[in-house]
């Protein structure tokens, strides 16, 4: 996401990560927010995922997609995520989840 986005939604970036990298303190997860907005639509209610989708704009969702690391997105969410955001057409098949190698 871009740096002038992010000066201005660091308010609710630093509300989400609290919620949903709890493990984690706010400034250390927002250094990643792409990893605090994975986290939204991995683990998000509806009204959280309404709220980043307004917030951050489809744009921003779709660079988190397209930059997922392993482990970000179930393929279940990775699915849904490519047909909501329209990154794959809907008579096609999204591709593979991101996997850890080793």
């Amino acid at each position: 996401m871009g740096t002038d986005r992010l000066q201005l939604h660091r308010e609710s970036l630093a509300e989400l990560a609290r919620k949903y990298l709890w493990w984690r303190s706010p400034e250390a997860a927002m250094r990643s927010p792409n990893r605090v907005i994975a986290q939204v639509l991995e683990m998000g209610d509806f009204d959280d995922v309404q709220r980043a989708i307004e917030t951050f704009g489809e744009r921003a969702l779709i660079e988190v997609v397209e930059r997922a690391e392993p482990g970000w997105l179930s393929p279940k969410s990775w699915v849904y995520w490519h047909y909501r955001l329209r990154l794959t057409p809907y008579d096609r098949t999204p591709p593979p989840v991101p996997r850890r190698t080793l």
